[in-house]
């Protein structure tokens, strides 16, 4: 029984694959997909494309305040499922 819920447990698990980038690829990668939102949790902003989490740590909220882009606050960035 115990394999049947290890392997459902696998089954649901989501996967995503977080995309790690310089300051400079990044903001490159902003004129690209164009996002209207970005996500900051702590120094760490992001936003999902092409399937994919794009994210930087060399950011500020000034490199995308004059690029007209909204930066919402977020409260935890993870990629496990929801637990009470």
């Amino acid at each position: 029984m115990e394999a049947a819920s290890a392997a459902t447990a696998s089954e649901s698990y989501p996967s995503s694959y977080r995309l790690k980038f310089r300051r400079e690829q990044f903001m490159e990668l902003v004129q690209v997909a164009r996002p209207k939102i970005l996500y900051k949790r702590k120094n760490i902003y992001l936003f999902a494309y092409d399937g994919f989490v794009m994210y930087t740590s060399e950011c500020s909220d000034e490199d995308f305040q004059v690029r007209g882009i909204k930066v919402l606050m977020a409260l935890e960035f993870s990629n496990y499922p929801w637990q009470k």
